[in-house]
């Protein structure tokens, strides 16, 4: 069907199948990779995997004082934000490496609203 311009669903499958390897690969490498954000110079830190499992909130002594609890839950948004940051950062840096052509995959008989003809 690829010889008449449209699109080869033999060669489309394979290169689904080989993105799913990649992709797979990708997220077993990066649930290997320990990410730690932290905030207030180090007094809250939170670690987590690369695939966004949170593992670890380390507080230091210093950095709970009774009287200012609000300072302490702004060091712990801080920190989770920074570690989801770096999270998104790690898994975008994987999966910007795959190799989608979406202009090489035609119009998949119209399914992409590659217009019909008719």
């Amino acid at each position: 069907m690829s010889g008449d311009g449209g699109f080869d669903l033999g060669s489309l499958v394979e290169q689904a199948q080989a993105m799913q390897q990649q992709m797979m690969a990708a997220q077993a490498e990066q649930a290997k990779t320990i990410i730690t954000g932290s905030s207030g110079g180090g007094k809250v830190t939170i670690e987590s995997s690369g695939d966004g499992v949170f593992r670890n909130v380390t507080i230091a002594p210093d950095a709970v004082d009774p009287d200012d609890v609000e300072m302490l839950e702004e060091l712990v948004l801080a920190a989770l934000r920074d570690v989801a940051s770096q999270v998104s950062e790690l898994q975008n840096s994987a999966f910007g490496d795959l190799p989608i052509d979406m202009n090489n995959m035609g119009d998949l008989g119209g399914l992409l609203g590659g217009g019909s003809e008719g």
